[in-house]
């Protein structure tokens, strides 16, 4: 990685491409990344967002550790939870349906970002849809996340190469909150058990918009107007879909 980003530039003429998926295995999910990555590597005006849902597994970032599972492995074989050990910032994050898992490709030397400064952008895209939401939510300084009312209702992880980033945000849409207390997503004992935006809203939550939104945010925040639209990829396989309405736990 080079020390230090050039100086900020317009993101006027950055091609998006955004990619507005189902649940998507997380494995497949990241192949696509690194293809992407590796593709924008070499063509810094393109960009890409992945917006998916993972079947359940536990990942676990470079600030985590297997205490933050707070199951044993029986449990673990029982809840069919896959614990993967990735190669992103932050602790334990647990994924499952209901949960929008954001992925963003983005060239940073492009825009002359530094790495804080793009985790604080993805903290104010984040923030932006729970108040399209009426749901008021802050951030902590120095540590990763969106809080509402105490209770941490998105974590993040994000890994950079060669100034192009990936992996990114998990945002709680309607998942069932009751396995998130098995997981201490920042490797503290007072965070509070997850929240949603179901939960905190008392209402339906449609992954369509919210998806909607969060890319309407995304683009908004980091200065992109030339967007093109994906409902998949070649180099995903079959997917299901995920766009049922869903209800407060």
């Amino acid at each position: 990685m080079n020390p230090a980003p050039p100086s900020a530039t317009t993101a006027a003429d950055l091609r998006l491409q955004a990619y507005l998926l189902g649940t998507v295995e997380f494995e497949a999910a990241l192949a696509l990344q690194r293809r992407l990555a590796f593709a924008i590597s070499g063509d810094r005006d393109t960009a890409a967002l992945l917006l998916c849902e993972h079947l359940p597994l536990v990942t676990v970032g470079r600030q985590g550790s297997r205490a933050h599972i707070l199951c044993e492995n029986e449990e673990l074989t029982a809840r069919r939870w896959r614990v993967r050990w990735v190669n992103r910032g932050g602790g334990c994050l647990l994924h499952v349906p209901g949960q929008l898992a954001a992925y963003a490709i983005l060239p940073l030397d492009r825009l002359g970002l530094g790495l804080q400064a793009y985790l604080d952008g993805m903290h104010e895209v984040v923030r932006a849809v729970l108040d399209d939401f009426s749901v008021p939510a802050e951030t902590r300084p120095g540590q990763p996340g969106v809080w509402v009312r105490g209770r941490p209702i998105a974590g993040f992880g994000i890994a950079v190469r060669d100034w192009v980033t990936y992996f990114g945000a998990y945002l709680n849409m309607a998942p069932d909150l009751e396995p998130f207390r098995r997981i201490r997503f920042d490797g503290s004992v007072t965070h509070g058990h997850m929240t949603s935006l179901a939960r905190e809203r008392r209402g339906l939550v449609r992954p369509a918009h919210v998806r909607q939104r969060f890319l309407e945010h995304f683009a908004a925040r980091f200065r992109i107007e030339n967007v093109s639209f994906f409902s998949d990829h070649p180099a995903l396989g079959q997917r299901a879909s995920s766009d049922a309405v869903a209800t407060p736990r």
